[in-house]
């Protein structure tokens, strides 16, 4: 299955922001709330199961000047194998120029799932984007499939961050070097002008980065000691 759906979300003259665009294509549904105020609210909705072995599903994002956007999931994502055998994927591309928080549910990498996903951002000047994304490998008592996602972020044209993440290989999972046995692993990339400084824990870190804002990663046993350690972040 290949799926697309786009988003703009501008500033009214009453400086509300509102949704100018909306297109969705099942089973990436978006969902705007009834409101109207600063912040425009819309949340992602998976319309049926996905994504399966070989969906391919596509998300573009834009928020114009001085626009805010909170763009959140409302279930968990089963990353599932199809009956082809053949790998799924799954990109966001963000275009900012006022602010963005994206905040999908954890995303469960089930077993024989094999699944590629790419997170793609441009921001303007003084954009603000907020991502967070906190993966499970594997259900209860399960093993997990492979995943392999990706973080691009540039301002301007230049670069803020460019980080990969690949699990489903036991070996390094369960090494120090990898992820140390544990089956929860979260980040938090906020860029924004918030002063962080450089800090850490047992299974968790805060790197500020060298050309504007900061990356948090933490590890844990499960998804709600992850949430909290970057909620508090």
């Amino acid at each position: 299955m290949k799926a697309a759906a786009r988003l703009v979300v501008a500033l009214d003259s009453h400086g509300n922001s509102v949704v100018r665009v909306l297109r969705s294509q099942s089973p990436l549904t978006l969902v705007p709330a009834r409101r109207v105020g600063p912040v425009a609210l819309v949340h992602l909705v998976s319309s049926v199961t996905s994504p399966l072995g070989g969906d391919s599903l596509e998300l573009t994002v834009e928020v114009g000047p001085g626009a805010s956007l909170d763009l959140r999931g409302v279930a968990a994502t089963l990353m599932l194998p199809g009956p082809t055998g053949l790998p799924s994927s799954s990109s966001v591309r963000f275009s900012v120029e006022g602010s963005v928080r994206y905040l999908p549910e954890p995303s469960v990498v089930t077993r024989r799932a094999h699944h590629t996903a790419v997170v793609e951002a441009e921001l303007d000047g003084h954009a603000e984007l907020s991502l967070r994304e906190v993966l499970v490998l594997g259900r209860a008592g399960e093993t997990p499939g492979t995943l392999s996602t990706t973080v691009r972020a540039t301002r301007c044209g230049k670069p803020l961050l460019h980080q990969q993440l690949v699990i489903g290989s036991p070996s390094v999972d369960s090494s120090s070097a990898g992820l140390a046995g544990k089956r929860v692993v979260g980040t938090s990339l906020m860029l924004d002008e918030v002063p962080r400084e450089a800090g850490g824990g047992e299974w968790w870190n805060v790197v500020p980065l060298a050309a504007g804002g900061t990356l948090a990663t933490a590890l844990g046993d499960d998804v709600v000691t992850v949430t909290n350690v970057l909620d508090a972040i």
